[in-house]
């Protein structure tokens, strides 16, 4: 029994046919067959898209979804609830003192 050769396509061409198959009124069937390979190999990379993972679909539409990336968001929000709870804090010890002076 021969086995098939696996074929490589770039990510540029992976993205398109994602991007294709989520047209309205359009299946991955037909996109699948237009561009020559199976419906289920559009499903495999639109979930690796979704995914976004480290090798795959980092950067879309210019937006950098990658590991690095990520970890930049998280430690951007942690500060921000931070500083959140700090100025939640002082508010209440301004209206505390505040309150004292009248």
């Amino acid at each position: 029994m021969a086995r098939k050769k696996h074929q490589h396509y770039t990510e540029e061409f992976r993205k398109e046919a994602v991007k294709r198959s989520e047209k309205p009124g359009v299946t991955q069937a037909q996109v699948a067959k237009e561009l020559g390979v199976s419906a289920q190999q559009i499903s495999n990379w639109k979930r690796q898209f979704t995914r976004l993972s480290d090798k795959q679909f980092n950067t879309v539409d210019g937006v950098d979804y990658s590991k690095q990336e990520s970890e930049e968001v998280r430690k951007l929000k942690r500060e921000n609830r931070r500083l959140r709870e700090e100025m939640e804090f002082l508010k209440k010890v301004s209206a505390y003192f505040a309150k004292d002076q009248e």
